[in-house]
């Protein structure tokens, strides 16, 4: 069997994949790149991007609900899942032909299918759908396989009618009563989502407070928020079984302080989080070390095996798409040699959680500066004393930021309306190691959200 031979091998053609894939072919590099399912990966296919799409959907959906506040009249409201699918599957088709246009430009050859290391970390065979075998080689492979759901180790867990974010976002009806096993991102996400949509939600969360990895104030604040809208919440609960019940319901048994309670519903979300998907890869057998979050790097997304890195949701350090492709620049720069290529400051990663309202964050928790041991102080402003957030009905939020004694910011933290927009304003801040009082010279434009900024 001839073997390719490429400068480099990209395992996965998520957006660390194939983002890497269309730099490094602009820098003159001979790219392989090896994906068995559709181009772009979870993000684009079942994760952030269709995602969105529910989100915008049901915030359109809210604001016809709410129209008569504003002096609208709008009469009986009707709501078609079907066509919410429809339309996320045009905009995901869309962004997938954009890739797949992408991946055909010169210098990468794409292979559709299924990738394992054959010989050493430096080959590797590619099994396709038609049962063909190709096998490629180069110095330096990159590994951006992603992540897969987790499921409980409970009974019950793979029952009808449970299911994962992925089947959630081609339901055709609405379910009467969700139950989300797990608060965090994904899970949160969907509950926001399912109660706009007319479900009677309920989530059940393993850790004392919802999103635990946020910052635990505005965690509880939106948890407050959620309750409101109506969707119930149980923290510090585990899950024990998920049993069968009446009429194709649900019953979800958990454990509370000691109690054991339950609840029915008629459609069960998983979502305990994702693991890093390393099937079918054979790294044992070519000596590529792991732990139970993924593949082991440094801080060039190396593995212990020389010229072998691990980009994204596969090395376990954080589960974002952008960071996937930062992730990817690091990798490139150093096979390059060239360290100070564009390579992103990694510790400044923001993240966004749309929830209603929007969760967002870059840096550093209180949580993890005491843990630290570092000197931190704390400065916050209101959404309610924002002139642009009382126009828009959307004075449910804080602004929370953190620095050193000399202004320099650590950390910051927004619950609130178009957080997810208004975080890049500190993350580029501190990005170029910027401070408070820097903030607060700059000129904002009135009235709008991101005023609440230099209301700190």
């Amino acid at each position: 069997m001839n073997t390719e031979k490429f400068d480099i091998i990209i395992i996965g053609a998520g957006p660390g994949g194939y983002e890497t894939a269309l730099e490094a072919a602009q820098k003159g590099l001979a790219v392989a790149i090896v994906e068995k399912n559709q181009l772009g990966g979870t993000c684009l296919n079942v994760g952030c991007i269709p995602t969105k799409c529910f989100c915008r959907n049901a915030e359109v959906l809210s604001d016809v609900q709410e129209a008569a506040r504003y002096g609208i009249d709008t009469g009986e409201v009707h709501f078609d899942l079907t066509r919410v699918v429809e339309r996320k599957n045009e905009v995901v088709g869309k962004l997938v032909g954009g890739v797949e246009t992408l991946m055909k430009t010169p210098g990468i050859t794409l292979f559709r299918g299924e990738a394992r290391f054959r010989d050493d970390a430096h080959t590797v065979s590619v099994r396709t759908d038609d049962e063909n075998e190709h096998v490629v080689e180069a110095t330096n492979v990159i590994i951006a396989t992603g992540s897969v759901s987790k499921f409980l180790p409970i009974e019950g867990a793979h029952g009808e009618r449970v299911v994962t974010s992925t089947e959630m976002l081609d339901l055709n009806e609405v379910p009467r009563r969700l139950c989300v096993i797990g608060g965090g991102v994904i899970g949160l996400e969907f509950a926001s989502i399912f109660n706009t949509f007319g479900s009677e939600v309920s989530v059940i969360e393993f850790c004392g407070e919802v999103l635990p990895f946020f910052d635990r104030e505005l965690s509880k604040r939106l948890r407050t928020s959620l309750k409101k809208r109506g969707i119930t919440l149980k923290t510090g609960a585990a899950v024990t079984r998920i049993e069968d019940g009446a009429d194709g319901q649900k019953t979800i048994y958990y454990d509370e302080k000691g109690k054991e309670s339950s609840l029915d519903a008629d459609l069960v979300l998983m979502a305990v989080g994702r693991g890093a998907n390393l099937e079918s890869l054979n790294l044992s057998d070519v000596g590529i070390a792991t732990t139970r979050r993924g593949i082991s790097v440094d801080e060039n997304m190396q593995t212990n095996v020389p010229g072998v890195y691990a980009i994204g949701d596969v090395n376990g350090l954080m589960q974002l798409a952008h960071a996937a492709t930062a992730q990817g620049k690091v990798a490139l720069a150093h096979i390059l040699g060239q360290p100070s290529m564009a390579a992103p400051d990694l510790s400044v990663c923001p993240a966004a959680v749309f929830t209603v309202p929007e969760f967002a964050m870059v840096g550093k928790t209180e949580e993890n500066l005491k843990t630290e041991g570092v000197a931190y102080e704390v400065h916050k402003a209101f959404y309610r004393a924002n002139g642009k957030a009382l126009a828009m009905n959307a004075d449910d939020g804080i602004m929370k930021l953190l620095t050193d004694a000399d202004g320099h910011i650590l950390g910051a933290h927004i619950l609130g309306a178009h957080a997810a927009d208004i975080i890049h304003e500190v993350s580029a801040l501190m990005n170029l190691g910027g401070t408070l009082s820097q903030l607060r010279r700059m000129i904002h434009a009135h009235p709008t959200l991101s005023e609440i900024l230099v209301a700190l």
